[in-house]
């Protein structure tokens, strides 16, 4: 018995404890989804739009909710014989992924209240879903084993794929939510392959654990740790919207509703970037040697294909200019790529470099979504020469798509675009990526074409009579609002460097 009581205390227990205010931002969105769909139950049809605001007000308080929580030295779920080994942390890291993806969830939710409104969707499933989607995308970066990464990885995305295919009758959003599950679950499979060699070779999979147990792998498993090293990575490649991993993109864009095209093109996005710096950073040190250089052509290829086939987008061609932000996505998808290869050559602290540079896209990104349902109210074709004359029809929001445009393309006065280019182009410098930083350079440069070219569109002469329709004020709210968050950032853009220099992971 005695050395029974020994052992057991020397065993890592499986007993966790489980600190609330860590995990509230994650469990309070979930519970506002359930409220949202248990109460469309009762709402008469006429009163359904209150649940919009429900789940508005939701996201406002869980984003409110990570204030105390900015100290950034919060662990839960923690095996008592091992603390290092958490499922849930509450870092530094953690805390500006789920600012982005909350913050961006509110600004979505903005722009939908109205859109939920007009095409006739089912409320109650659209709110529910999109609430869970966003608690999913919220408790990834805060996951530390491999388990809970994939599980937050498909509750954000599973309820994805129900969202862009919510327009009933719309042959383009079942065909776009068809491509879109199909593809993504191969991927995942495939990582959940990865994950079972990973945990073959390590025994274990919380993150720290793989590290260490990665350090020194057995010869005759070698190769299996290489081959679950490389299979965990393409789910969140294909997350991210990396070539070869891309195709899903554009038709997706353009058949889902225009929020949820926004909110794909931002959170969607944070989660692969999310689940590839955790895997890569933190569980895969030991095989940088292999995953830095495959990421750094996979930036390289990124960006070139996107930019190229922005460029090519027709003024005139339906949906051109979803098609546009869609292939300006894949293109921004490979600068974000950058540091993440850069970690590989110097300290993963350059992954401060694609934080930023996420911060600043999705406030931009989202406010271009958000004119573009403005202005897809009364031109629902979408196309690029739609915007033609828009600041005669609409001062205001012509002005703050300009400015989305100028940011994105890294052109003053949109400081913060420039910013944040110039951070990750000195990751790639600093990392030794010289060839990198001279693929970013040039593929900026191209980017320029088709922004400027948008942005031109805005101030022409406008092309026969102009239909001005009231702008709803949601819509309006989401425009003000990233475009404040714009124009703050590019007068101070060392606010965004204060949040996602130094170390942004628990020790």
């Amino acid at each position: 018995m005695t050395a029974l009581t020994v052992l057991s205390a020397e065993a890592p227990s499986l007993v966790q404890s489980v600190d609330w205010l860590a995990i509230a931002p994650v469990v309070i969105t979930a519970a506002v989804g359930l409220l949202v769909l248990v109460a469309d139950l009762f709402i008469p049809e006429r009163h359904k739009p209150v649940l919009g605001w429900i789940s508005v007000a939701g996201l406002a308080a869980v984003t409110a909710s990570l204030l105390p929580l900015r100290a950034g030295d919060r662990t839960t779920f923690c095996l008592i014989g091992d603390p290092q080994a958490c499922s849930y942390v509450a870092d530094h890291f953690t805390l500006v992924v789920q600012f982005l993806v909350l913050a961006g969830a509110l600004v979505t939710a903005l722009v939908s209240v109205t859109a939920v409104r007009d095409t006739r969707m089912p409320a109650g499933e659209y709110w529910f879903l999109l609430l869970s989607s966003a608690a999913g995308a919220a408790l990834l970066p805060a996951s530390r084993d491999l388990a809970t990464l994939i599980v937050a990885l498909e509750v954000a995305s599973l309820p994805a794929f129900a969202l862009v295919g919510m327009r009933r009758g719309d042959r383009l959003s079942s065909e776009a939510a068809l491509k879109f599950f199909l593809s993504s679950v191969t991927a995942t499979a495939v990582s959940l392959m990865g994950v079972s060699f990973v945990y073959a070779v390590t025994g274990s999979l919380h993150l720290t654990q793989v590290a260490d147990r990665l350090e020194d792998v057995p010869g005759q498993l070698g190769t299996l740790a290489m081959a679950g090293v490389a299979l965990t990575l393409v789910g969140f490649a294909f997350k991210t919207a990396a070539v070869p991993f891309h195709f899903w993109v554009p038709d997706t864009y353009v058949g889902a509703p225009l929020p949820i095209a926004g909110y794909l093109s931002v959170i969607g996005k944070a989660v692969g970037f999310t689940g590839l710096i955790l895997v890569t950073v933190i569980a895969f040190p030991a095989y940088s040697d292999i995953w830095g250089p495959a990421l750094a052509v996979l930036a390289a290829l990124t960006m070139t294909l996107g930019n190229a086939a922005a460029v090519r987008q027709s003024a005139d061609r339906p949906n051109s200019a979803v098609r546009l932000l869609a292939w300006s996505s894949v293109g921004q998808a490979g600068y974000l790529l950058v540091p993440i290869a850069a970690a590989a050559y110097s300290e993963r602290d350059q992954i401060g470099s694609t934080l930023a540079y996420a911060l600043m896209y999705a406030a931009v990104n989202l406010g271009a979504f958000a004119v573009a349902a403005l202005v897809a109210r009364t031109k629902p074709l979408n196309r690029l020469s739609d915007y033609r004359g828009l600041y005669a029809e609409r001062p205001a929001a012509a002005l703050s798509l300009a400015f989305f445009l100028l940011c994105l393309a890294g052109l003053p006065p949109g400081i913060i675009g420039l910013f944040a280019k110039v951070t990750v182009f000195r990751s790639a410098v600093d990392a030794g990526l010289g060839w990198l930083a001279v693929v970013m350079a040039i593929n900026v440069v191209i980017a320029l074409y088709y922004y400027l070219r948008w942005t031109a569109l805005l101030f022409r002469t406008p092309e026969g009579a102009q239909t001005r329709t009231r702008a709803p004020w949601p819509v309006t709210a989401a425009i003000v609002l990233t475009a404040i968050t714009a124009v703050v950032l590019s007068g101070a853009p060392e606010l965004i460097l204060r949040v996602t220099s130094g170390s942004l992971f628990a020790q």
